[in-house]
């Protein structure tokens, strides 16, 4: 499984394979055949996508946008859920993830906030960056989530008792929306 560990290093620079590696690694302990041949076949991927890479341009808008999204009860055997995001500087990508999350999401809703969670203490970790770069970037950063509940539950201050069991690192995002 050594290659795995090449493929998650490939990962730096290659966003598009990210979720792939991320499922795969789960069964780095104890891979079975099947586990190796799907390793080989992201490989045989990466070798008919070499022209696939991150583009910079020399002239692109400092505008910060973010996505997320997140796929609830991923995992057959430990029902945790991934989440993922992937923030743009302009049209330009600067920062993703794809990770299974350490807890059991009760609901889609709060896998989906949980990964917007994510999302928000990214791009604020960005905004310093940038900030201690000299480009501040001063209008709001708008995150795009296909989640209606998880925006309703980050917009709403005040606990439901469907949402009380999400955990309180969670909800710092409500002190980020404009």
């Amino acid at each position: 499984m050594r290659l795995l560990g090449k493929l998650l290093y490939l990962t730096i620079t290659g966003p598009y394979i990210s979720f792939a590696v991320q499922s795969l690694s789960q069964f780095i302990h104890s891979p079975k055949v099947s586990h190796m041949e799907a390793v080989l076949r992201v490989v045989r991927y990466i070798k008919t996508s070499l022209g696939l890479g991150l583009f910079f341009t020399a002239h692109c808008s400092e505008s910060l946008s973010a996505f997320c999204d997140a796929d609830w009860v991923a995992c057959p055997n430990t029902r945790k859920s991934v989440t993922g995001y992937f923030v743009k500087l302009g049209t330009s990508l600067i920062s993703w993830k794809s990770k299974k999350k350490s807890t059991i999401s009760r609901s889609s809703a709060e896998a989906e906030y949980r990964s917007l969670a994510s999302t928000v203490a990214e791009v604020v970790w960005i905004l310093g960056l940038l900030k201690e770069l000299g480009l501040e970037h001063q209008s709001p950063v708008p995150i795009y989530c296909d989640s209606k509940s998880a925006l309703a539950i980050a917009a709403n201050p005040v606990f439901h008792k469907h949402t009380k069991h999400i955990d309180i690192d969670c909800h710092f995002i409500r002190e980020k929306i404009q």
